[in-house]
This record gives structure tokens, sequence and C-alpha cells, in this order.
């Protein structure tokens, strides 16, 4: 039966659109994951990654130097970067976002914790409102000198983020506060009419200004974010790509330059158009994003193909054992994108998100929480030797540039404000998390159960558990790799169910209890790449689902994985194996490893017709290739891993 529901609160995720933003859509005011893949992930951040982070930035001195700031400890400065600072605030975030979840009682050690640190952070601040332990204790207080590579912004920015957080999840105010002084500060110091004329090389701070002004309603701060974000190209700090100085944004036409610097620019771009109205920026953001993913991104949504200053590379320059796709850029990008799906409304932005967050992201961590990746290469050869370190291909306990675990930590943290939004004509769901989501359709509430194996299974059950009276649409998400789909209405009944743009439109009265069970075709797919990428020609890649796949050396033994073929013409298998990497579905294809080369001090053969490659050759021995998720790989031992797998 329908009836009248009440006006619902203010959503209280890390992305809080005003009152007058010019946004298509609006997240969710309520949002819980509640059971299956992603509750499980999550679980594994909330006991092992969080808890652990005071013990990691107490050891790699990152507490110490904040007591060194605050005059109540004696010694030097601890870190190689001037930005560690950042690392606290992110692991602030990251635990506010919990807390929010549980509530402050349910865990006293981890609210114990925080309030130690606060401490810490607000007593190291200067009276102007400044903090930046690096500037205050190993460069005597010298401030703003050096804003290409000094962070003095990115770590304010960050600060100011897990104020917002804190505020928002338990009330307290101690770091909003801190946030809201270093920002007062800011805009006393930058602008064109102040004593500083530039910005940070490393752009951070424009979307965390965006949000305090959504938080306090200091007009102000959204301003100085405007002008940050407009002075980024215009030779200030040298004119370079790598950091967002070489062509003014709304005059971009590709991304370039360090991936992460542009991806937390353009999250600011796109933070601004919907609270301005700014057309031009928002053209800058729907023509950046297009030339990025059709030209500079991986198939697991990773982004970066240099090492060398943490690049994007040039178009199609897509290679895999080198790819860089530093696990930060994976996080930016689904900053970036979420607040491009709520500009929008568009899916094809959610399509990136899961994709990124099932294969670029998740890869970042371990499936026990107690190590990482900087970076995610999509290959790893036979015979590859490491030295270690941040650029590792083997999974480390913690970094000496620890940017990625705590940025990890804090998406996870506050992943279920990403999942779905509502709008005045209804409701949609954006990424297929079980759970229990509340948003405002017009002055009324809905609230929907989500309930789903996903992504094993297709299988996606939702409930209707309030609704008001006038009918409303459920807008569903078909991925932009699903290639079949089947909806229905539990009990029968008519479903006038429509499909535009990537959104599956279901209007209609709605009453408490009604089901909708959608089923999305996960077959297993073989992927080819556009033939200008030149690393991975003739080859595939296995998906299932929203999941990259990749073969290990550890589930072929007898050799090494640089001589494997795969065999095209048969369709791999599926098996939910509940005993391989906490229960996966892998795959087994038909394979076949090529014969041993014949040994030679030159590794080219010549050919001298053009019929190219002589006699056909056998393609060596048959071998049954098993492929599990990417996310999952380095979980076990180290080894030989590739995504790409010539075909015979």
């Amino acid at each position: 039966m329908s009836h009248r529901t009440s006006t619902p609160p203010e959503a209280a995720g890390p992305v809080r659109p005003g009152p007058g933003a010019r946004t298509a859509l609006r997240p969710t005011v309520a949002a819980e994951i509640l059971d299956g893949f992603w509750h499980t992930r999550r679980e594994v951040n909330a006991r092992v990654g969080i808890p652990q982070g005071p013990s990691l930035l107490e050891s790699a001195g990152n507490l110490h130097n904040l007591r060194l700031a605050a005059g109540a400890a004696e010694g030097v400065f601890q870190g190689d970067y001037p930005f560690v600072d950042s690392d606290v605030y992110k692991w602030l975030e990251a635990a506010a976002w919990h807390l929010g979840r549980t509530g402050p009682a349910a865990d006293d050690v981890l609210t114990g914790e925080v309030e130690r640190i606060t401490a810490l952070v607000t007593a190291a601040q200067e009276p102007d409102g400044y903090l930046n332990t690096w500037f205050q204790v190993a460069k005597g207080g010298r401030r703003y000198e050096d804003l290409r590579w000094g962070h003095e912004l990115y770590c304010a920015g960050h600060l100011m983020q897990a104020g917002i957080a804190l505020h928002r999840t338990t009330g307290r105010k101690e770091l909003l506060e801190a946030a809201v002084r270093f920002a007062d500060h800011l805009t006393a110091v930058f602008g064109p009419d102040r004593q500083i004329d530039g910005f940070d090389g490393h752009p951070e701070v424009e979307t965390a200004l965006v949000e305090l002004y959504r938080e306090t309603g200091e007009r102000r701060y959204l301003e100085l974010a405007g002008y940050f974000v407009d002075r980024h190209g215009h030779g200030l700090l040298g004119g370079e790509a790598y950091c967002q100085d070489r062509v003014p944004l709304r005059r971009q036409e590709n991304v370039e330059g360090h991936a992460v610097r542009q991806l937390y620019l353009l999250a600011a771009a796109a933070d601004l158009a919907a609270e301005t109205g700014d057309g031009e920026l928002r053209a800058a953001c729907e023509r950046l994003w297009s030339a990025m993913v059709a030209s500079k991104t991986h198939i697991t949504g990773g982004l970066g193909a240099h090492h060398d200053e943490e690049d994007f590379g040039d178009p199609f320059e897509l290679p895999t054992e080198r790819a860089y796709c530093e696990t930060c850029a994976a996080v930016a990008s689904v900053h970036f994108n979420w607040r491009m799906a709520l500009l929008t409304g568009e899916a094809r932005y959610s399509d990136l998100i899961e994709r990124t967050l099932f294969n670029g992201l998740l890869a970042g961590v371990s499936l026990d929480g107690e190590s990482w990746l900087y970076v995610n290469p999509l290959q790893v050869r036979d015979g590859h030797t490491d030295t270690g370190g941040d650029q590792s291909a083997r999974r480390t306990r913690w970094f000496r540039c620890a940017c990625c675990p705590p940025n990890v930590m804090r998406l996870l943290a506050g992943l279920e404000h990403y999942i779905a939004t509502t709008d005045d004509r209804g409701f949609q769901l954006h990424q297929y998390a079980a759970g229990r989501y509340t948003g405002a359709v017009g002055a009324d509430q809905v609230v929907v159960s989500v309930h789903t194996d996903y992504p094993w299974s297709g299988a996606v059950r939702l409930v209707v558990e309030d609704a008001p009276e006038e009918p409303w649409t459920l807008s569903l998400r078909i991925p932009q790799w699903c290639a079949r789909h089947q909806v229905s209405l539990a009990g029968g009944g008519h479903l006038p169910a429509t499909v535009e743009d990537g959104w599956l439109r279901i209007e209609r009265a709605w009453s408490r209890g009604d089901e909708v069970v959608l089923d999305l075709g996960m077959e297993a797919r073989l992927t080819a790449a556009d033939e200008r990428v030149d690393a991975v020609r003739g080859c595939v890649a296995l998906e299932r689902g929203p999941l990259v796949y990749c073969l290990e050396a550890v589930d072929h033994p007898g050799g090494g994985l640089d001589d494997v073929l795969i065999d095209t013409g048969r369709t791999p298998r599926e098996e939910f194996r509940p005993d391989l990497l906490g229960g996966v579905v892998a795959l087994t294809a038909a394979g076949y490893r090529r014969p041993a080369a014949e040994e030679g001090w030159w590794p080219y053969r010549t050919f001298r017709s053009s019929a190219g490659a002589g006699p056909a050759r056998e393609p060596g021995s048959a071998l049954p290739l098993t492929a599990v998720p990417y996310y999952s790989w380095a979980n076990r031992t180290d080894g030989a891993m590739r995504v790409w797998l010539p075909t015979r």
C-alpha cells in the first residue's frame, strides 16, 4: 500500500552538492552496504586497514612531525617528502567514514585514536591557520617558497576533507574548525589582489574548498577554488604539463601530465561547474573525459603509462609490464567520475567507476588488507627481478611515499555514498552493491534495498521499502559490457521498462514490498584492444561481468607465462571456486605453450618475402589456462602475471 513519506535529511557523504547546484542527480541521503562482495572488502578495511593506520603513521614519523611542530617533542623531521601530513588527514577521513557507519560509541579504540590525532593536528597549527610540518620544522618556517613541489595547499585540502567528514559523520567540530582557519588564511594570502598569485603544483585543495563551501556556506572558499583552477596553465609554475601548467583547463584537448594531478583538477572543475553553472568548465570536463577514455585508459580502468613523472603518456600508449596505473589515480578517477555522474546524470561515468573499483583500485590492496601496490602493471614477466620500493610489482607493507594506502582506506570506508542517487523524478542505482539506500524524490522519501551476489552472479533483486504515493521512476544502470539483460516484477504484473543512454527506466506507482528482479548476462568474453595500441596488438583479455581476469604463474606449473598462447576458437569455462582467493569465479580457457625457441645470440628473425612469417609453426603443447580476477593477483606467491594473452 502506498503512503506519504517524510522529507529525508541531508546527505552525509563526501560529495554534497549545495541547494542551488546545477546537478542532474543528488547522492542518496542515507546508504548502507550490508552484504556481498563490497561488504566483505569493506570489513577487511575496517578490521585491518584502518586500525593499523596510527601505528604505521607513528613508525613512519608522520605523528612525530606533528609533535615537533606543536613544540611537544624534540628531534628532527622524519620522512622524505613535504606532503607526509596528508597521509594523516586521509587516515582521519577514512576513520570518519567508518565511524559514521558504526557510530563513535561502537568503536572506543578508533574514536580515541581519532581524538588523539585530531588534538595533535590542532596543536601543530599556527595561530594564523597555517599548517605544514615540513615547512614549519624542516624549512625553518619559510612558507610558499616552492609552490611547484611544496604541496602546502595539497595537504590543506586533505585536512579540509577530513574535517568535513568528521563533522558530517560524528558532529565533532575541532578538525573542521582547523580546516576553516586554514581556508581563511588561504583566502587572505592567495588571489589576484593578494600577496601571492599562484597555485599548488599538486591539485587537491580546489575540490576541498568547494566542499568546504558546501559545508559552511562561505562563498569565499568557492571563489578561491575557481581562482586556483583557472590559474593553472598560464606558466606560473614553469609551464609544465606535469603540474597542469602547460595549457589552461578550459582550452585542453586531452588529458596530460601527472595522472593524479590532472584528475584532481578535473574533479574540482566538475564541482565548480555544478555549483556555478559554468558551461565552459562542464564542456571541458566532458571533452577531456572522452579523450581520456578513448585513448589513455587501460582495460582495468587504470590510468598512467609512464613511471617517469607518473604521466598519462601519448594517445594509445598503453603498455603492459610498464603500465603505471597508480592506485591513487584509480581513487582520483572515481572522484572525478562520480562528480560527472551527478552533474550530467549520464550512466557512462558510473560504468567507468565500476570498472575502476573492481579492477584498477581493488588490486591496490591485498585480500588480507595488510599490504599494498603503488603501481598496478598488467604483466609481470618470467624472471622479473624487483628491488622493492614504491614502484615495486610486489605487494609492500607501507611506502616511503605512502599516499595510496590511506587513499584506498578512505574510499572504501565511504563507498556506500557512491552507489545511488535521486532526482525529482525518481531513484537511480549506479553500482550493484547489496544494501539499503534512502533518497529524496521531490519532498518525499524513497527507500530501496538491494540483494545480490554481484559480481559472481548477474541477478539483482530490489525491494521498494518506502515510497510516495505518486508514480516515480526506478532507474537501473545497464553496464556497457552487458550484451543481454532481463527485468521482471516479482509476482507478475506490468513493468513498463525502457532503456536509454545506459539506464533501464521503470516508471510506475510503487508500493511498499514491490520487488524487481534484474538479470545481467555475465558470460565470459574475450576483449581485443584498438589496433593502435601497439603493446597488445594480436592479444585478447578475458573478462566476465565487471571483472578483468589475468593468468598467474602459480596456476601454470611447468613453465612461465611469456610463451603462453590462448585459443580464441573455444569458449572459456566458468567455475566458482570457494577455496580460491577467498572465493572467486575462475575461468578456464584452452591454450598452448609455444615450443622452446632455438638458442641464439640474436632474438630476431629476418623474412625476405612479402609473405612475412614463413612456414607455419606448430602452436606447441596444449595447456589449460586458469584465469583469476585481476584484483586478486599477487596474493599467493610472487611470480609472473599477465592480462593480455597472445592469440594462436
